[in-house]
């Protein structure tokens, strides 16, 4: 049976050093022309799936990349185990899921990941200092100077591992899966997402469609949440982004259920990046938990017992992810399969980014074309499809 400690060795994984903070520079004039030029060909609502777009609005990095960043608070997606009873868990998931995004987005300016190229997977981990993990109820989150961290990620015993792969698996529609598993824990997360995105004048929007599964197999409590859209709004002059629409998180077994709304900013006045949520028991009709605050700022919770807490996303300390050096990669992996696009991005030279990039997409066709004629069907290495989703092909709850 294959698993992911045969296929990637996790020895090899180092503390990732790659930060590709963006330019803050908004577009350039020249730029400028490009994109007008783009949305006069653009009708309103039009799906851009198939729209090729300038690579100088690129972000560096692969959008398989960016699901793993959502993982960048690993101290407090494990502590959702650690809550005692069903309501603290789902609190806990509510706590984390609000922290999720902010480190997904790199840099004030609104860039556009790397679509990710059929079969290309991403793979990485994080050793969790274990007394960082811990039932966040009791103890408010203690802000740790990153020294700290380096100090506790030295000896592997006192740490939790957790391991993250994520698989493009399909190209038409655009599917992402990703799986997300500590062992130790006993937990793990399987998401599938169709990014779709649609020109609305002014701003871009691309709809996450999909649902991902939290499974607590101590528990044998399953969480099902979705995932909100997100806009680029100004494209023509500093493009920025803000997420948008509710979401739910549920548990059937228990009985409690969250929502979780993603405010985009009124047209005049009002303020940006508001998210607010509560967590009810369905059985009782009970709020036991809202939240409101800003999902890239300062969140303020407040539960049924009249206790508040409040978490500013900023000052949460980062856990950096493992990874394998390019050379260590197979040909499929993000960073090894985009590296020389990254690069050129990198130099500032625009034109080599464009001819690497084109050169994996025409690559990516023409492969198709083949499959098409011979009639074969892409098949995922890491995923299988089950129903309308996809499933980790060995995941903890299999494997226990």
């Amino acid at each position: 049976i294959r698993t992911l400690h045969s296929l990637i060795l996790v020895e090899d994984e180092m503390t990732d050093t790659e930060d590709n903070e963006e330019e803050d520079l908004g577009v350039m004039e020249d730029q400028r022309s490009i994109i007008l030029h783009l949305i006069s060909q653009l009708k309103l609502g039009m799906d851009l799936t198939r729209v090729v777009l300038p690579t100088f609005i690129l972000e560096k990095r692969s959008l398989l990349e960016m699901y793993a960043n959502f993982m960048a608070h690993p101290d407090l997606f494990l502590s959702i185990a650690a809550g005692a009873s069903p309501e603290e868990r789902i609190i806990c998931f509510v706590e984390y899921y609000l922290t999720a995004f902010h480190e997904g987005r790199k840099g004030a300016v609104a860039k556009k990941p790397y679509n990710p190229i059929i079969g290309e997977s991403f793979h990485c981990s994080w050793d969790v200092p274990k007394d960082k993990v811990k039932s966040l109820r009791t103890n408010s989150a203690s802000v740790v100077s990153t020294d700290q961290i380096k100090e506790f990620g030295q000896d592997q015993s006192e740490c939790y591992k957790l391991r993250f792969v994520a698989e493009q698996v399909s190209h038409h529609p655009p599917v992402s899966c990703f799986y997300c598993e500590c062992k130790e824990k006993r937990m793990c997360v399987n998401a599938h997402v169709w990014t779709k995105s649609k020109f609305m004048g002014m701003s871009i929007g691309v709809s996450m469609v999909g649902e991902g599964v939290l499974y607590l197999m101590a528990h044998e409590e399953e969480y099902v949440f979705t995932l909100p859209s997100a806009y680029a709004r100004s494209i023509l002059t500093i493009p920025w982004v803000e997420l948008g629409g509710k979401v739910s998180i549920n548990c059937a077994k228990t009985g409690y259920s969250a929502t979780v709304t993603f405010h985009t900013k009124p047209f005049y006045g009002g303020k940006v990046h508001r998210v607010t949520a509560e967590v009810k028991h369905n059985p009782t009709n009970t709020i036991v938990c809202k939240a409101q605050g800003e999902w890239n700022g300062t969140l303020e919770f407040t539960y049924s017992n009249g206790e508040t807490k409040v978490i500013d996303t900023n000052k949460l300390p980062v856990i950096r992810k493992k990874i394998r050096s390019i050379a260590k990669q197979g040909p499929f992996e993000s960073r090894h399969l985009w590296q020389h696009v990254t690069n050129s991005l990198k130099e500032g030279n625009i034109d080599a980014a464009t001819e690497h990039k084109h050169r994996l997409e025409e690559r990516q066709r023409a492969e198709e074309r083949q499959r098409v004629a011979i009639n074969t069907p892409w098949k995922p290495k890491y995923f299988t499809k089950e129903g309308d989703g996809w499933i980790y092909f060995n995941p903890l709850w299999k494997s226990h």
